[in-house]
């Protein structure tokens, strides 16, 4: 629980507070008091009689009413701290600085379940243990540095672990990131991420609070309750980046399917993250340069440009000025990269702004504007990006030293300009080292720097790709939910299934399958073949990788055909009958899905047959699944432009293939008992979509 005392407390003590500032207990002190706290600090030390000019009380039982405990003292005198404190001093909010709880042992564990249990007694909030502190513009309540800039239009930071958050702020003030608040949950056995952002989503003022998260997750505790809450926020007006971390370990677990192999904890993760709206980020510095790109796209808009909050940022087309050749060619090819345009600029546009530049100046775009350009260079350069350029809709600045030209009046110039237009503006100003005075003081007037012009277009290209939150409902129509329900109901052991049952499920779903007949009897598929037409597809079933015991036969155009291959299948080891379909053509896509624990099932999606192994490019989504959600996942597949359609063949029925796999998300919505799915290959061509082959794994709920 979040309260009043954790977030304005009128009065705060430290146990264990010192003069050695450069212990836990003696740097927090020195942080509440230096951060400018308003309220009551006191201290608690039976060694000292004044800490840092606070006069100290040596007991515990001495200490006036207090809103605010922070213990910096060892683990296993924290339990009764805590008891005492609640009880006795009506303390409603605890910071537990210490280590050595559950983290470490069984004991550790003990004695954090009492901790928790009394504050759950008492109505007290619980941050830690385990944790650098809390942090807001009220009171700093951290034992580490840096303490950065904080500001009500900063971000919040909400961290899993100390050392990392410590980190993360490192990277963010040197790129001038400001902040609203910080939170280290440590333990998190009270209060975790998701709770600080149910509150966050909950109490949301947009008129007064910060629209920027930053999260640090190791792990996701409640995934309904991130999902929930993160795309509220989002629906309301603020951007979300959030690293995950040690989300890998179950990659290699060892699986009877192509989905299991794929679909890990990760993919969940993944999938996760892009229905709820989140950009996902992969380094400490890709999360502070989101964060940035987030800044510059708020200051945009609070001059009255729609970048699209709380939706994906209408960017598309970038103009790009520098003094520098070389990092100029880097940009335009990681934007290019990451799907975004540097339109060419010619024509008698680009004779006007040459003319206004030093000769030799370069605007094909980009607008090279010379090492000897000055700061009114790049302001006229700026200046015809925003009035000029109607198709431009960002500008990217790239201005360092080349020793001859005066920085600060640069500086000044792109300051004036970034207050003046409507565009967003993101400079990238790469000489921190031999000009960091200048670049300190434009970073003072409010601003962010992105001294890296790749990093910055690689995460841009994150913020770009991430979809909007997905809406709530479930696409139930034409799916037999009751039927759905009475087929499962029907498996008493776990394990695959048959493909009668396969197809019977499908069909609730309203899931097109080939014509298939299966059976143990030559003459009954010789007659099912004869009945669909040559050609067919002959497919051993049993063993559960078919195409690797031979059990598969393509293109049988006779009867006698088809007799020596139902012969030969029937001897492979675990044949109990073979599969006749009919034949079709058309381009080979993947549906899959796999029940991850908490997560719920994760629905794949991509190129099917043999390139689901080799190439592994699949997009993952959280059942159940929307419309806009499938077709996102379809167009970020790196072989999207072969589903389109390329050098003059024709592109599959996207609508049907997102139909699929939107039908199939919400069958598994009702039926957990399903652990994975294949559908590999479905057939795909302009008109529509057709399973061929699937397996469906269940375990029944005894």
């Amino acid at each position: 629980m979040i309260n009043e005392q954790l977030l304005h407390p009128e009065s705060i003590v430290v146990i264990g507070g010192s003069n050695n500032v450069h212990k836990p207990g003696g740097a927090v002190v020195r942080n509440i008091l230096q951060g400018g706290y308003k309220g009551t600090l006191r201290v608690v030390n039976p060694k000292e009689d004044e800490v840092q000019g606070i006069k100290v009380f040596h007991d515990v039982k001495e200490v006036p009413p207090t809103d605010l405990a922070i213990l910096v003292v060892a683990a296993k005198y924290c339990p009764d701290y805590v008891e005492y404190l609640a009880k006795e001093k009506q303390v409603k909010a605890f910071i537990i600085i210490s280590a050595g709880f559950g983290e470490e042992t069984e004991a550790g564990a003990e004695l954090e379940r009492r901790i928790v249990d009394t504050c759950g007694r008492y109505g007290a909030a619980l941050i830690g243990p385990n944790c650098i502190g809390l942090m807001n513009s009220w009171h700093h309540s951290v034992f580490t540095k840096p303490i950065p800039t904080l500001k009500a239009d900063g971000a919040d930071f909400i961290s899993g672990s100390g050392a990392t958050a410590v980190f993360i702020l490192e990277s963010a003030v040197m790129k001038g990131l400001p902040f609203n608040s910080v939170w280290s949950i440590g333990n998190g056995k009270q209060i975790g991420i998701e709770d600080v952002l149910q509150w966050m989503d909950e109490h949301f003022d947009p008129e007064t609070d910060s629209k920027v998260k930053l999260l640090y997750i190791e792990n996701v505790g409640n995934p309904d309750k991130l999902l929930f809450h993160a795309s509220s926020l989002i629906r309301k007006g603020c951007r979300i980046a959030a690293i995950k971390a040690g989300s890998s370990e179950s990659g290699s677990r060892a699986a009877s399917s192509h989905t299991g192999a794929m679909a890990s904890s990760d993919a969940a993760v993944e999938a996760l993250f892009r229905k709820a709206g989140i950009v996902r980020c992969f380094s400490r510095e890709e999360l502070t340069t989101v964060g940035c790109i987030f800044k510059v796209m708020d200051t945009c808009e609070a001059l009255g440009n729609n970048t699209g909050r709380g939706a994906k940022p209408q960017l598309k087309n970038f103009a790009i000025v520098t003094h520098a050749g070389g990092p100029g060619v880097m940009l335009t090819d990681a934007l290019s990269k990451g799907g975004m345009n540097i339109p060419k600029l010619e024509g008698p546009l680009a004779e006007e702004l040459k003319s206004r530049l030093l000769p030799g100046s370069s605007v094909s775009n980009p607008i090279d504007i010379l090492a000897t350009g000055t700061g009114e260079h790049l302001g006229i350069a700026i200046d015809f990006c925003e009035k000029e350029l109607d198709d431009i809709d960002a500008v990217f600045v790239i201005f360092g030293t080349p020793g001859l030209v005066q920085l600060y009046e640069a500086y000044d110039m792109l300051h004036k300009k970034i207050q003046e237009c409507r565009k967003p503006i993101f400079p990238i100003l790469p000489s921190i080292y031999t000009a960091g005075p200048e670049v300190s003081e434009f970073l003072s007037k409010g601003h962010v720097n992105f001294s890296d012009e790749v990093t910055l277009a690689t995460a841009l290209t994150q913020v770009m790709q991430t979809p909007a939150p997905a809406a709530p409902e479930i696409e139930l129509f034409g799916v037999d939910v009751p039927r759905i329900r009475d087929i499962i109901s029907k498996v008493k052991e776990p394990g695959y299934v048959s493909p009668d049952m396969v197809r019977q499920l499908f069909e609730c779903a309203g899931i097109p399958m080939v014509p298939e007949k299966v059976s143990a009897e030559k003459e009954d598929l010789i007659a099912f073949a004869e009945q669909v037409g040559y050609p067919v597809v002959a497919k051993v079933v049993g063993p559960v990788h078919k195409s690797d015991v031979g059990g598969v036969a393509l293109n049988i155009r006779t009867p006698e055909h088809l007799a020596l291959e139902f012969e030969r299948m029937m001897k492979i080891e675990g044949a109990v009958a073979v599969m006749v379909q009919k034949m079709l053509k058309g381009t080979e896509v993947f549906i899959g899905a796999k029940y991850e624990q908490r997560f719920g099932h994760v629905v794949l999606c991509g190129l099917g047959g043999i390139f689901v192994e080799v190439l592994k490019d699949v997009k993952s989504g959280l059942a159940p699944l929307s419309y806009p959600e499938a077709f996102s996942m379809i167009h970020s597949l790196k072989g999207y432009k072969i589903l389109k359609g390329t050098r003059g063949q024709k592109g599959i029925n996207e609508q049907k293939y997102a139909e699929v796999i939107v039908r199939l998300s919400t069958l598994l919505r009702f039926a957990t008992e399903i652990k994975e799915l294949d559908i590999n290959p479905l057939l795909a061509d302009e008109k529509g979509v057709v399973a061929v082959d699937a397996r469906i794994l269940i375990e029944p709920k005894l």
